[in-house]
């Protein structure tokens, strides 16, 4: 009993070393070609937003918007794949996202 619960002390120590990592890793998304780029954290932190003067219409701003949103949505795309690389092999660690009390997934 004993040593189990020092393996889940590890894997939950793991578990939070994996997070803080998530924290600070940035990953780029992008949109129309490359025109509009968001930058986020692995944990899903909007960190930066670059638009190439060439996306700005003043007469279509509709189209702009869409672009970040996509641009957004993109880096958050790639930051849940980060998330799933960093935490899955972790969730399968603790019976594979068993819905254990207390942890996400």
């Amino acid at each position: 009993m004993q040593q189990l619960l020092q393996q889940a002390q590890q894997m939950q120590q793991d578990l939070q070393r994996a997070q803080e990592e998530l924290a600070n890793t940035e990953v780029d998304g992008q949109s129309g070609g490359g025109l509009v780029r968001a930058t986020v954290t692995g944990a899903g932190e909007l960190r930066g937003l670059k638009i190439d003067p060439k996306a700005v219409d003043p007469e279509d701003t509709e189209t702009l918007a869409d672009l970040i949103v996509a641009a957004v949505q993109a880096a958050n795309e790639n930051a849940q794949a980060l998330q799933q690389q960093k935490l899955g092999p972790l969730a399968q660690g603790l019976g594979g996202g068993t819905g254990i009390p207390g942890l996400p997934f």
